[in-house]
């Protein structure tokens, strides 16, 4: 299928500005992101872990 240049012109304006927004977006976010998701990653390793655990006792009964 192809786009007409209306279409591409259209697709990298938006592309741009979505850029754009989420970047001021973010600088307004970026304090209070810190303060609510600062032990995210500690969640994020416990879920890993559970994962390779069941993986493990998947792989053992089998």
């Amino acid at each position: 299928m192809q786009f007409s240049s209306g279409q591409l012109t259209f697709a990298l304006v938006f592309f741009i500005g979505f850029i754009i927004f989420m970047v001021f977006a973010y600088r307004g976010d970026r304090k209070t992101t810190r303060e609510y998701y600062k032990g995210a990653w500690k969640v994020l390793i416990g879920i890993v872990v559970m994962f390779v655990i069941l993986y493990g006792l998947m792989r053992s009964l089998h």
